[in-house]
């Protein structure tokens, strides 16, 4: 079996379950932060739709500088609107599928770099790029996002078995 076939059930149930996460994304509540250190619910959830963007950009490249210049890393901006913030992630999601099914094994082991401002940051094969700095660290957010949707009491999706909201154990 292929890296890409055995990569694409995770990744299509990681999808799945993000999706369902963004889906509970109130507009009323884009600029509630639990913490006056945390990022506004919009923006973690646009981190968490654009992050997939990084997917496609590790298949099809082999660095990223995020200071070309010496100039600061610009984020890419909030969405607007939760329709906005679905289209965003439905598109990533749907570029990033494509580029990991495209991949032969070779090009999963070629190196991939992260720069700042032309210094080298990391170095890693392309499918520890894919999985940890891409998939894994959508998680995390993804995570933060139902503490988030916790704390404003809007129901938690079930993602790996029921949530407190979505069914029971046993």
């Amino acid at each position: 079996m292929s890296i890409s076939a055995s990569l694409l059930p995770e990744f299509d149930q990681e999808m799945a379950n993000t999706r369902k996460t963004l889906e509970r994304v109130p507009t009323d509540k884009f600029t509630y932060k639990p913490h006056p250190k945390s990022g506004e619910m919009i923006w973690l959830a646009g981190h968490v739709a654009n992050l997939l963007s990084w997917a496609t950009m590790t298949m099809t490249t082999t660095e990223l500088d995020l200071s070309p210049d010496g100039k600061p890393y610009t984020p890419p901006p909030s969405p607007a609107t939760a329709e906005e913030l679905l289209a965003l992630f439905d598109t990533n999601r749907d570029k990033a599928r494509a580029a990991i099914a495209a991949a032969a094994d070779d090009d999963y082991m070629i190196g991939w770099s992260l720069l700042m401002t032309g210094k080298t940051l990391f170095t890693m094969p392309r499918i520890a790029v894919l999985r940890s700095f891409v998939i894994n660290h959508m998680i995390h957010h993804r995570a933060q996002l139902t503490m988030y949707l916790r704390l404003n009491d809007i129901a938690v999706p079930a993602l790996y078995g029921p949530s407190a909201d979505e069914g029971q154990m046993g």
